[in-house]
């Protein structure tokens, strides 16, 4: 829950909402990785995302796309821009050539 001290109201119009942002990473995570060990079906990891390397870890924990939600709100559109310069950034850095090579990788070690 949020207050806007200024309106003197909660600044959702429902008063609560679910938790996100940064906060919420370690349990996205966690859930990517023991789903893709219980699984065979593509993963979406969500929660948290404000940087390539976070995108990075829920693939090497097993998934296969990312929801963006927080960051988009933050900074706007140029987040998506920003984030895949990141993302490719990293990779280059780390030798992988596409996504699939990292997808899962900490299962492997």
């Amino acid at each position: 829950m949020r207050i806007d001290p200024q309106l003197k109201r909660p600044v959702l119009a429902n008063r609560f909402g679910g938790l996100s942002g940064p906060a919420i990473k370690p349990v996205g995570i966690r859930c990517v990785f023991e789903l893709y060990e219980a699984l065979s079906i593509p993963i979406i990891g969500v929660g948290g995302i404000s940087n390539g390397a976070d995108i990075a870890e829920y693939i090497m924990a097993g998934a296969s796309a990312v929801q963006i939600g927080t960051i988009v709100y933050e900074k706007g559109l140029e987040a998506f821009s920003s984030l895949e310069h990141e993302l490719s950034s990293f990779m280059k850095e780390e030798g992988f050539n596409n996504i699939s090579q990292m997808r899962g990788i900490v299962h492997e070690h």
